[in-house]
C-alpha cells in the first residue's frame, strides 16, 4: 500500500509570474461595478478563442494561424504554426478535451485554401510539453469563405463537442439539411456522430443560421448561441441571441428579428437596428464577482462593449441587459470564465475592422475591486486555498496569505508532526502514518469537505 499525503495539494502556476508582469498604467478600476480589469497579455495578432488547462496555463488561437500559451505570467512564442484562409477566416476556435489531464487533446478550427475553395476543418492535436502533433481529423469540408466562417467550437456539458459554422456567404445553406454550412454541430470527441443526435445519422444539431460565433451553457444544461444579422439585402442589424434546442430551425435566411414563420424559432432577444455583431459568450457562476452570478455575457466586435443579459429563470425572457465597457477596449472577440471566477477578454482591433489602441490586441481579466489583505479576503474573493496547515490562499496576482492560527482553533499535536517526519525517515509504518491521519480527522484538526 503507498501512502498519499492529503493534507497537503498540489499549488497551481502561477498566472502572473515572469517577464509579462502587470503595471499599475495596465489596470482599470470600475468602482461603480467592483471590479478592475487588467492586462494579461498584450501586442496579439487577432486573437480569438481562450481556454484554459488544469495546471494554469492559458491556451489561445491568433486569427493569423498560431496556438500561443501563457505559462507562469510568460507570453511564450507560437507553439502551433498553420497556414491559414483569409478574411474572417484563420485559426478560429480551441477547445481544450475536458480529460485534457488525461489525454491532453487540443481541437482546433481553422479556415484553409482548397484549390479555388475555401473551406474550414477541426482537427485534433496532441499536446505535450508545449508542443503540438497533429492526431486525427475530427471533421472536414465545412464550406468557407471570405466571410460567415462561424468557428466556436466547445464541449458540452454532456461532454459532446459543438461547432458553430457561418452560411458561407450562401444564405441557401443554412436551410439546406444536405450542408453543414450555417448550423451549430455536435459531434463525438472522435469525430463520430452521436447516436441521440436530432437528425439520425447528422452531425447537425440546429439550423438556419447566419453567422454564429458564440455557444454557452447555464447551470441547467440550457445552450444560448450568438449570431451575426444580416448586412445588406435582407435588411440590417438584428443580431441575435439564441435559446439552442436539437433539432430547431432559426430561420436565417427566411425570417429576421420578430418576424415569424412556422417551425421558425425567434431569438429570445435581438439587437433591433443597433448592430452588436456579437461573437464569444458565456454564463457566470464565478465567485470572484457574485454580483453578476447567472447572467449571460456576450462579446461584440461592432458594438465594442461587453453585453450582459439577465434572463428570468426558465429562460422564457430577458429581465434587463446592458453594454459594459463601451468603447473603452475595442471590439471585443471572445469572453471566457477562468478557473477561479475571473472574466478573460480577448480584443480584435487588428482585424482590419477596428482602430487599433496602443499595443492591441490583448487579453483582460475582470476581477473584483476588492482589496485583499487577509486570509479570509483572499478566501472570500475566490481564490485558491492550499490544504496545508496552516491553509494559505493564493491571489492571482501571485500574493500569499496565510490562515492565522489562534488558540481556540486546534494545532497538530507535535507527535503527529513527529510522526510525518519518522516516515519520511522511513522509521515509522504506513499503518503508524494512516493511525496518526485518522486521530486528526476524528478530532476535526483535518476537515475533510
Amino acid at each position: 500500500m503507498s501512502f498519499i499525503p492529503i493534507a497537503f495539494a498540489q499549488e497551481p502556476r502561477s498566472l502572473e509570474e515572469g517577464t509579462n508582469q502587470i503595471t499599475h498604467d495596465e489596470v482599470r478600476k470600475y468602482p461603480e461595478l467592483g471590479i478592475k480589469v487588467e492586462t494579461i497579455a498584450s501586442n496579439l495578432s487577432i486573437p480569438w478563442s481562450i481556454d484554459f488547462s488544469p495546471d494554469g496555463r492559458i491556451f489561445f488561437s491568433e486569427r493569423t494561424g498560431h496556438l500561443r500559451i501563457i505559462e507562469n505570467g510568460q507570453l511564450l512564442p507560437p507553439v502551433l504554426n498553420l497556414d491559414v484562409g483569409g478574411g474572417e477566416g484563420g485559426m478560429l476556435g480551441i477547445a481544450l478535451d475536458p480529460f485534457f489531464e488525461i489525454n491532453h487533446f487540443i481541437y482546433i478550427y481553422y479556415t484553409y485554401n482548397d484549390f479555388l475553395s475555401i473551406k474550414n476543418k477541426v482537427v485534433r492535436y496532441i499536446e505535450s510539453n508545449n508542443t503540438l502533433t497533429k492526431d486525427i481529423t475530427i471533421i472536414d469540408d465545412i464550406p468557407g469563405s471570405h466571410f460567415h466562417d462561424g468557428g466556436r467550437i466547445k464541449f458540452g456539458p454532456d461532454n459532446k463537442l459543438y461547432i458553430t459554422t457561418g452560411d458561407a456567404g450562401n444564405a441557401d445553406l443554412s436551410q439546406d439539411l444536405d450542408s453543414i454550412a450555417g448550423k451549430i454541430l455536435r459531434i463525438n470527441s472522435d469525430g463520430t456522430i452521436p447516436e441521440d443526435n436530432p437528425i439520425s445519422g447528422s452531425p447537425i444539431y440546429s439550423y438556419g443560421h447566419r453567422n454564429p460565433q458564440g455557444i454557452a451553457w447555464d447551470e441547467s444544461g440550457m445552450l444560448v448561441a450568438t449570431e451575426h444579422g444580416p448586412s445588406g439585402w435582407r435588411g440590417f442589424a438584428h443580431d441575435e441571441i439564441n435559446i439552442i434546442m436539437p433539432g430547431q430551425n432559426y430561420g436565417w435566411p427566411d425570417i429576421i428579428g420578430d418576424e415569424r414563420r412556422e417551425n421558425m424559432k425567434n431569438p429570445i432577444i435581438h439587437s433591433g437596428d443597433d448592430t452588436w455583431a456579437p461573437s464569444g459568450a458565456t454564463f457566470y457562476y464565478g465567485k470572484q464577482i457574485p454580483e453578476w452570478t447567472g447572467n449571460f455575457f456576450a462579446a461584440t466586435l461592432r458594438g465594442q462593449h461587453l453585453h450582459m443579459i439577465e434572463f428570468d429563470k426558465p429562460k422564457e425572457n430577458v429581465i434587463s441587459h446592458e453594454k459594459l465597457f463601451f468603447g473603452e477596449f475595442g471590439r471585443l472577440r471572445d469572453v471566457v470564465v477562468g478557473p477561479f471566477g475571473s472574466i478573460y477578454l480577448l480584443t480584435s482591433n487588428t482585424d482590419g475592422r477596428g482602430n487599433p489602441l496602443e499595443n492591441d490586441d490583448k487579453i483582460l481579466r475582470i476581477n473584483s475591486i476588492l482589496e485583499i489583505n487577509s486570509f479570509e479576503d483572499c478566501v472570500s474573493a475566490g481564490n485558491p486555498i492550499m490544504e496545508s496547515y496552516p491553509r494559505q490562499c493564493k491571489t492571482l496576482d501571485g500574493k500569499h496569505f496565510v490562515e492565522e492560527i489562534n488558540n481556540k482553533q486546534k494545532k497538530i499535536p507535535e507527535w503527529v508532526r513527529n510522526i510525518f517526519i519518522w516516515y519520511g525517515q522511513n522509521q515509522v509504518s504506513e499503518d503508524e502514518v494512516l493511525n496518526a491521519i485518522k486521530f486528526l480527522i476524528e478530532e476535526k484538526i483535518i476537515i475533510l469537505d
